[in-house]
């Protein structure tokens, strides 16, 4: 895939990459998603800055794009933190000479539990993760993107069918990730017609992420207060839907892979998508449609 988004760069005339000299915060970026939108974006020429709250898979990720020739470094922590958000922002502009190009902010996971029985510690944790972090870390690169010298700046908040659709069990996630859009829109408008920042929402849906996997496999994230988050999905409720009925609300019929939804996301910053602020992006297969 990374080849040839390439190869289509060339033919455009950007042979140095799409993103060439461009700094690129990515959040959440030490493995899935983020980390595949990494690579690829520095592949593109893109400067990337790894944020991750795993230290060691952020440097992971940062060091195997150096290797291949790349340019990034790993700054670790924690979203939910302003001291790390200011430190991230810091760090990202030391390292890109004073500029930052791009947020992406896909840090994230899920905290379910259904109406009745979810606690304000569920509700909180991810409404602030998925709405609140994203709002502080624009706010506080606002510097570096509210500039007129004539380079591009963009900025994509990851959103998700859950917020789109609603989806039983994540009242916490469908109400940030619907939020998420609203946001999208609103720095659009505000920072669009004189700074020239287009800023757009790309929404998942059945994507291959720990998010998705079988709980069983043991997946989890250490929330607040040291608090166990256990990801995934029950491996009983996948089983009590029919193999041959599990992809049946996807056109494509079969989920999308960490690499083709992070394609996504490197379409939407690069010059291809110069046209385009205020939209949300489906990347779903079909699916919903």
């Amino acid at each position: 895939m990374a080849d040839r988004v390439s190869q289509i760069a060339g033919q455009l005339n950007y042979p140095k990459g799409m993103l060439a000299g461009q700094v690129a915060i990515i959040t959440g970026s030490g493995q899935g998603i983020g980390a595949e939108a990494a690579r690829l974006f520095a592949n593109e020429g893109a400067k990337v800055v790894v944020a991750d709250v795993d230290a060691k898979k952020a440097q992971d990720v940062a060091d195997s794009i150096t290797k291949a020739g790349g340019s990034a470094i790993a700054v670790a922590g924690d979203v939910l933190d302003d001291a790390y958000i200011k430190k991230l922002v810091q760090e990202a502009a030391a390292f890109g000479n004073g500029k930052i190009h791009i947020i992406v902010n896909n840090a994230g996971y899920t905290w379910d539990g259904v109406i009745h029985k979810m606690t304000d510690k569920q509700w909180h944790t991810i409404v602030d993760l998925h709405g609140t972090a994203p709002f502080k870390l624009i706010r506080e690169a606002a510097p570096f993107f509210r500039v007129k010298d004539g380079e591009p700046r963009n900025i994509v908040n990851i959103s998700s069918t859950s917020g789109i659709h609603g989806n039983a069990g994540q009242i916490n996630y469908a109400l940030a990730k619907a939020g998420v859009a609203g946001m999208t829109k609103t720095i659009a408008k505000e920072w669009g017609p004189a700074f020239g920042v287009r800023a757009n929402t790309v929404a998942f849906g059945h994507i291959q992420t720990r998010l998705t996997q079988a709980k069983e496999k043991g997946a989890f994230i250490t929330g607040p207060d040291g608090t166990k988050i256990d990801l995934g999905i029950p491996e009983a409720s996948s089983k009590a839907v029919p193999d041959a009925l599990k992809h049946a609300d996807i056109a494509l019929r079969r989920p999308g892979t960490a690499s083709e939804a992070a394609s996504a996301v490197l379409g939407v910053c690069s010059p291809l998508f110069s046209y385009v602020t205020g939209q949300t992006i489906m990347v779903t297969g079909g699916r919903n449609m």
